[in-house]
This record gives structure tokens, C-alpha cells and sequence, in this order.
């Protein structure tokens, strides 16, 4: 996921969070990452994009938090 989209999920309460079923507040630590791998004998090559970001609940009494490379895997479908 994007930082734009990452956004429009949270502003639009799409993020849910696990514990207590209630829309994701905010999120901090967004980083893109894109990791490459090169063996030049063999010509090996491995890309891989990831997105990292930490998904923050803060509903009342609820302190879940999660640093994930999944963040879909909290999306409302």
C-alpha cells in the first residue's frame, strides 16, 4: 500500500482494529522499501517492494498497535 492510500483507509475508518473491532485512529513509521538481491555467477535476481507502517488504535482504553508490512490484512472488504 501507498502512503496516499494508507490515508484514505484511516480517514475513511476502513483500518479495523483486532481487539476491539473499532476503526483505526492513526499510524506512524511509514517507510517503502524496496530490497534487491544480485548473484552475478548465477544471475540471480530478487526484488522485493515492501510497505512497513505501524497502525495505531487509541479508541478509549484500547493501546493496540502493530508494525506490519500487511496493513490490507486490517482492511474492512
Amino acid at each position: 500500500m501507498q502512503l496516499k492510500d494508507i490515508k484514505e483507509s484511516i480517514a475513511n475508518k476502513r483500518f479495523i482494529c483486532p481487539k476491539c473491532k473499532q476503526p483505526i485512529q492513526k499510524f506512524e513509521k511509514f517507510a517503502e522499501t524496496i530490497d534487491a538481491v544480485r548473484d552475478g555467477f548465477n544471475i540471480q535476481d530478487i526484488d522485493s517492494n515492501a510497505t512497513r507502517v505501524t497502525l495505531i488504535c487509541a479508541n478509549g482504553d484500547c493501546k493496540w498497535q502493530e508494525r506490519t508490512e500487511y496493513p490490507m490484512e486490517f482492511l474492512l472488504d
